[in-house]
C-alpha cells in the first residue's frame, strides 16, 4: 500500500470533508443512481463521473496556457498583463485543491485494482509543488524572463501530467472501479474545495470551459447537488458564463 503524504491527510480531515458545500453521503448516494444519461436537444448526451475531471483538466490547461503567453509577452516589454500573469495564484490553490482530492480518494481507490500505478503520479503532483514555488519566486523577484521560464517550465510538465492522467490513470480508473466507487471517489474529492471558497472556484473554472465541457459539469452537478444547492450553483454558473448560458441551458433544458 502506498503512503500518502501527510500533509494532505492532515489538511483534509474528515471533519473537514462533512463542512463542505454538500454532504459526501448525499454525493455518494445520488452518484450511485445511474450511469448518467440525459436527454438533450440533440439526442442522448452522456456523462460519467470521469467527466468532471476531464473538464477541470482542461479548464487548468487552458487557465495556464494564457498565463504563460502573457508572462512572456511581458518578457518581451509588452505592458499591462499582471493582472493576467498573477491569476497563477488561485490556479495553484484551485491544482491543489485538486490533487489533494485525487490523493484523498481517486488513488487510494485505484490501488485496489491497480497497485502501485498512482505512486507515479503522487511525485509528479510534488513536482508541480515545486515547479509553483519556482514560479512564485521568480514572480516575486519581478524578474521578468525568469517569470517566463518558470510559467513555461509549470506548463509544460502540467500538460503531460494531465494528458498521462487522461490517457492512462483514468483510463484504468473507469475500466476497473465499479460506477459507485467512481462516484463515490469523485464526491470525496470534490469536497476538498473549501466551501466558502466555492464561488471563487466556479467563476474561476467555468469560463475556461468549452461549451460540452460546461455541460457535463452541470449535469454532474444537477444530478448529484441537492436541488437547493444547485439552485445555488446554477446562479453562479450562469454569471460565469454570462452571454454563453443561453446555449448552455438550450442544451440542458431542465435548468
Amino acid at each position: 500500500m502506498l503512503s500518502w503524504p501527510s500533509r494532505a491527510k492532515k489538511k483534509y480531515s474528515r471533519q473537514h470533508l462533512v463542512r463542505s458545500r454538500f454532504s459526501v453521503a448525499n454525493r455518494i448516494y445520488l452518484f450511485r443512481q445511474v450511469m448518467f444519461y440525459n436527454q438533450n436537444t440533440e439526442g442522448i448526451f452522456r456523462v460519467e463521473p470521469v467527466d468532471a475531471i476531464r473538464a477541470i483538466h482542461n479548464a487548468f490547461r487552458n487557465d495556464l496556457a494564457h498565463i504563460d503567453a502573457a508572462a512572456l509577452d511581458s518578457a518581451r516589454g509588452k505592458a499591462g498583463l499582471a493582472a493576467t500573469v498573477e491569476r497563477f495564484r488561485f490556479f495553484n490553490e484551485a491544482l491543489v485543491w485538486h490533487a489533494h482530492g485525487e490523493e484523498l480518494a481517486i488513488f487510494l481507490v485505484l490501488e485496489n485494482v491497480a497497485p502501485l500505478v498512482a505512486e507515479a503520479y503522487v511525485k509528479d503532483h510534488r513536482g508541480l509543488d515545486a515547479a509553483f514555488d519556482e514560479l512564485n519566486k521568480s514572480y516575486a523577484s519581478r524578474d521578468l524572463l525568469a517569470t517566463a521560464r518558470a510559467t513555461a517550465a509549470f506548463r509544460f510538465h502540467l500538460n503531460i501530467h494531465l494528458d498521462k492522467e487522461d490517457t492512462h490513470l483514468y483510463r484504468i480508473f473507469a475500466e476497473r472501479v465499479a460506477l459507485p466507487e467512481q462516484g463515490k471517489a469523485v464526491g470525496i474529492m470534490s469536497s476538498t474545495v473549501p466551501q466558502e471558497r466555492f464561488p471563487e472556484m466556479v467563476a474561476w473554472m467555468f469560463p475556461l470551459m468549452e461549451q460540452n465541457d460546461r455541460e457535463s459539469m452541470t449535469r454532474i452537478w444537477q444530478m448529484v447537488m441537492p436541488a437547493p444547492v444547485f439552485a445555488g450553483a446554477k446562479e453562479l454558473i450562469k454569471k460565469a458564463v454570462a452571454s454563453d448560458w443561453a446555449e448552455l441551458a438550450r442544451r440542458i433544458p431542465t435548468l
